[in-house]
């Protein structure tokens, strides 16, 4: 099998360093894990001027869109990297699932408007990477082995060389406001509760959309974001016409590394105290609350049942439940999956079988799906999607899109929601909400 070539740069802990040599290349992304602050990510990944640019076209099926993009991998060819190397990333696939691409995976209703228009998959196929390692304080410039030598060397002298670049200052034009009011948020848990008390469904997550008009450059916006909100799931994607993707996600939806499969879901909220009394006992009760850990239990019980349609039978196991995760807003509670891929299946059928993420949806998957639909007036579109890379080695790691934002036609939209059970109080879940977004629409607001 051919093998990568490694060029070794100057180790930069915060990737908008290097980011800004690529920001207005054509299918600029980062994979962002939260440094120097956020200490839980390992690695960030960035990358640009992909050879193709996929995109889930309104009618097609998620089958055959994961295997367009099987068929783009196998064409860019397997490779691995130099033995002395642990990265994540060998070339291969990097962009977003919307949550509506669960539209193209299963027959659901279509109620709430599509007014964002973003389509619900985008990928680039890369052929090279710039990979910072933070465990070992490296960064260096990836190439897959069809990468030409000029190709290597222009690469090699951009990311060598200071960078002065002019970006237009990102603002909203007004303050950042809900859809919804809290009348129509109660309205929709009063039904969600009649769904759950008549048996339908045992938990369905409900979200809100924030939004506002806004003008400058995205990528801006992010670098404040990102300080003010490190996560080890952060993520930029610029699209097409100056929009953009920004993601500051705590949450990992599936890894796969060497045929080993993990989901980390959240599921249990408590925002950050003002002292550091408070932020204990904050912390303490979410991890005594009898409600948390059940909504966690169901999910945790989902998501074995969809890593246990691709994962060799009798490897899926559950080696962490109920972990505290504290973050500079909110306290989350974690648990975590794993299991081994089957033989016969790879990391896309695992998409396919476990798409989207159960923490998102609720518990049965498919009715709670069907219920967002109908109470949510809008569709989600990126929100509750997913972030990841997919390389030619079957290697994957992907985003749960909470904490997330979509910078599109001039206006930015921002989602909070939470899962809903039979002891939900509306009022507690409306100010959670807004709890775990305040922090970005507040950065927003003070740009």
């Amino acid at each position: 099998m051919l093998t990568c070539s490694v060029h070794p740069l100057p180790y930069r802990a915060n990737p908008a360093d290097y980011f800004a040599a690529i920001r207005h290349a054509p299918g600029a992304v980062l994979l962002d894990s939260g440094r120097p602050s956020a200490d839980r990510g390992r690695y960030d990944l960035l990358s640009a001027w992909p050879l193709e640019q996929l995109a889930v076209l309104p009618d097609e099926r998620g089958d055959d869109f994961l295997q367009r993009l099987r068929g783009n991998l196998a064409r860019l060819g397997e490779a691995q990297l130099p033995s002395e190397y642990e990265l994540p990333f060998a070339g291969g696939l990097i962009g977003y699932l919307s949550y509506d691409f669960g539209r193209h995976l299963e027959n659901l209703p279509s109620q709430a408007l599509d007014d964002l228009q973003l389509p619900d998959a985008r990928f680039g196929l890369y052929d090279w990477a710039l990979i910072s390692d933070h465990q070992k304080a490296t960064s260096q410039l990836v190439f897959h082995p069809s990468v030409s030598d000029s190709e290597k060397q222009r690469l090699i002298d951009l990311f060598s060389q200071p960078v002065i670049a002019e970006l237009t200052p990102f603002k909203l034009n007004t303050a950042m406001t809900a859809d919804l009011s809290a009348d129509d948020y109660r309205q929709a848990l009063e039904r969600i509760h009649q769904y759950i008390q008549a048996g339908d469904c045992y938990q369905v997550n409900f979200a809100q959309r924030f939004r506002a008009p806004c003008e400058g450059d995205p990528w801006l916006a992010y670098c404040k974001l990102r300080e003010a909100c490190p996560t080890p799931f952060s993520g930029f994607q610029s699209l097409p016409d100056g929009n953009a993707v920004l993601s500051l996600s705590p949450e990992r939806f599936v890894k796969v590394s060497q045929r080993q499969v993990e989901t980390r879901p959240i599921k249990g909220t408590r925002p950050r105290g003002a002292t550091p009394a408070e932020d204990a006992a904050n912390a303490a009760e979410l991890l005594a609350s009898p409600k948390d850990r059940a909504e966690n239990l169901m999910i945790v019980d989902l998501l074995r049942n969809d890593l246990g349609r691709t994962c060799r039978i009798g490897s899926v196991r559950v080696p962490e439940l109920f972990s505290l995760e504290s973050y500079p807003n909110v306290h989350h509670l974690v648990s975590s999956v794993t299991g081994e891929l089957a033989e016969d299946r790879d990391a896309l059928d695992l998409i396919a079988g476990s798409f989207p993420g159960g923490s998102i949806t609720g518990a049965p998957k498919i009715r709670a799906m069907q219920i967002i639909d109908e109470l949510e007036p809008t569709r989600r579109g990126l929100y509750c999607g997913s972030l990841l890379y997919l390389d030619v080695r079957g290697e994957m790691d992907s985003s749960i899109a909470i904490r997330s934002l979509l910078v599109k036609d001039g206006q930015v939209c921002c989602w909070g929601g939470g899962g809903i059970v039979a002891d939900s109080d509306w009022e507690a879940e409306y100010q959670e909400s807004i709890t775990k977004v305040k922090v970005l629409l507040e950065t927003l607001q003070n740009l």
